[in-house]
C-alpha cells in the first residue's frame, strides 16, 4: 500500500522484452532507503516487486496484464518515472491510500497555466466515470490528487508547482499517457451499489 506522495524520481536504465517486460530503474535516493529484493515499489503508480537490487537501483518484472492497463509498455531508456516505496507502520499518510492497482490509462487533453500552477484536463474513461467525480481522490501516475472538476468525457486536476517539480507531471504535456487508479473507497462503494441493483433486478 502507498500514499501517493512521490518521494523519489527514477530513470529507466534498461527495458528488456520477452513476452512481458523487465525494467531496470536507477534512483539513488530510493536506493539510499535500503530497499531489498521482494520489496514493493510503485512505478508510475503501478505496484511492482523488486526482483534484483544493485548499487544504482532495482529491476522489476511487468506481466502482460499490467502492460495492458498501464503506460509502462511505452517506457524507454532515459525516461523518468515516479517512485514510491511501500507504506510502513508509523508513516504519515499525507495523501490517500493507493494500492498500486492501476485501473486504466488515459490521456492529457489540455494543460493550461492557472495562477502559479496548471489546470490539467484528462479524458475520463467511461468505465471509471462514476468514480471520477469532483472532489474525489485519484492517483495519476502514482500521484495523490484531488479532482477539481468533471463533466462528460473529461476530468480536471489543479496542479501546483511543487507537484510538477517533484513528479513527471512537470514534463508531461498534451497527449501524454497517464495511469489512473480510482479512490479505493469509491471502488468499493460502486461495487456495493452495483450488487444491490443486481439483486433487485
Amino acid at each position: 500500500m502507498f500514499t501517493g506522495l512521490i518521494a523519489h524520481q527514477g530513470c529507466v536504465r534498461e527495458v528488456l522484452r520477452d513476452g512481458g517486460l523487465r525494467l531496470r530503474i536507477s534512483s539513488p535516493t530510493l536506493r539510499a532507503e535500503g530497499i531489498e529484493a521482494k520489496d514493493s515499489i510503485a512505478v508510475n503508480g503501478v505496484c511492482l516487486t523488486a526482483v534484483e537490487v544493485d548499487a544504482e537501483g532495482f529491476a522489476a518484472d511487468v506481466v502482460p496484464e499490467t502492460l495492458a492497463r498501464s503506460n509502462l509498455d511505452a517506457l524507454a531508456p532515459d525516461d523518468g518515472v515516479n517512485l514510491e516505496g511501500s507504506l510502513r507502520l508509523g508513516d504519515r499518510v499525507g495523501g490517500h491510500f493507493v494500492y498500486g492497482h492501476v485501473d486504466a490509462c488515459t490521456e492529457i487533453v489540455s494543460k493550461e497555466v492557472e495562477g502559479q500552477g496548471w489546470r490539467v484536463r484528462l479524458a475520463r474513461p467511461p468505465s471509471l466515470a462514476p468514480m471520477l467525480v469532483e472532489k474525489a481522490f485519484v492517483a495519476l501516475d502514482g500521484v495523490s490528487l484531488t479532482i477539481a472538476s468533471a463533466d462528460g468525457g473529461w476530468f480536471e486536476i489543479a496542479l501546483i508547482p511543487e507537484t510538477a517539480r517533484r513528479t513527471t507531471f512537470g514534463a508531461k504535456g498534451v497527449g501524454g499517457r497517464v495511469n489512473v487508479e480510482v479512490d479505493p473507497l469509491a471502488r468499493y462503494a460502486a461495487a456495493a451499489v452495483a450488487a444491490m441493483m443486481e439483486s433487485r433486478a
